[in-house]
């Protein structure tokens, strides 16, 4: 295959996810805004896409509408679901012959449908109405790509955009959670607590997930075994690190060679299979997280290097 084609698979993976993780938190905000008697978790969300100084500067005294607006349809963010789906987009355009009717189609049925929304009214829109229609299609496309790609190159490329940006999103969220949404001597469990965490497990969809695994009120310390150990949870660090140490596999066997992000991989995967969640809260939550993240930035980079010739 060549680099380019698995480039453009890989990040339309990513962006692919990207969309689908940024309506996913802003789903779980809005509800959480009603519920919460603080209302301003929402203030969290730019941070955690690192967006914080330019959402200020474009909204001095914001509000979640705006804070919705400017996730969902801003060209001028790089993170918002209206870049990320044409980008998406653009990228399954140009590998038409690798995907199957079914993905195509839908990929290219959701970005005509945001481009029509985007250009109507935005203060007039049913925002709600805008995030679950993506989400949804968005579902959609990951289950065609599941249900009719071969399980060649093309789909591990695909699919290690996807695992690579699942985990770093899940892995920010919990970092931000822990270090700036919980005010400075707010106890652990205490009502603010609660809604914090109700909500990070709103964004993984995992709120019912840790009410069938603990059968218990909602623990900082059981959230995050939930999301980061979890070995059946699809949206928890080490699922999605072992996809990916099982793509790379697939794809050094099919091009019979190994490289550093397959050793990467395996380190970071073996690191998340074998943890135990006391040893990482007395270690640092904050300061595993951030590892974390700056090795699956390592990871991407030796990807890159390796089978996309960056």
């Amino acid at each position: 295959m060549l680099s380019s084609t698995a480039k453009n698979l890989y990040w339309m993976g990513r962006y692919l996810q990207r969309a689908e993780n940024t309506v996913r938190l802003l789903e779980a905000t809005y509800r959480m805004s009603l519920q919460s008697p603080i209302g301003d978790e929402w203030r969290s969300v730019p941070v955690i896409y690192g967006r914080a100084e330019d959402f200020v500067a474009q909204f001095p005294a914001p509000t979640l509408t705006d804070l919705v607006v400017y996730m969902t349809f801003d060209e001028r963010n790089p993170s918002s679901v209206y870049n990320s789906i044409q980008a998406a987009r653009n990228n399954a355009r140009a590998e038409r012959n690798n995907l199957t009717t079914d993905v195509w189609e839908n990929i290219n049925g959701l970005w005509l449908d945001l481009a029509q929304i985007a250009g109507q009214d935005r203060g007039a829109l049913d925002h709600r109405g805008v995030l679950e229609m993506v989400k949804r299609q968005a579902i959609t496309v990951a289950g065609a790509a599941n249900s009719t790609l071969m399980r060649d190159d093309a789909f591990n490329f695909l699919s290690l955009g996807n695992y690579i940006e699942r985990a770093d999103n899940t892995a920010r969220i919990l970092d931000v959670k822990y270090h700036i949404l919980l005010p400075t001597g707010e106890p652990v469990g205490g009502t603010l607590d609660y809604y914090h965490w109700s909500e990070i497990l709103a964004c993984i969809g995992a709120f019912r997930t840790y009410r069938r695994v603990y059968s218990n009120r909602i623990e900082p310390r059981r959230v995050a075994e939930l999301m980061i150990l979890h070995p059946g949870v699809p949206r928890s660090l080490h699922f999605c690190l072992r996809q990916v140490d099982d793509n790379l596999a697939s794809l050094s066997d099919a091009y019979g060679s190994r490289g550093e992000a397959n050793r990467l991989a395996g380190e970071i995967t073996a690191q998340l299979r074998y943890g135990r969640i006391d040893t990482i809260f007395e270690d640092g939550l904050h300061e595993f997280l951030t590892e974390f993240v700056t090795r699956t930035g390592r990871l991407s980079t030796e990807i890159g290097r390796q089978f996309l010739l960056d």
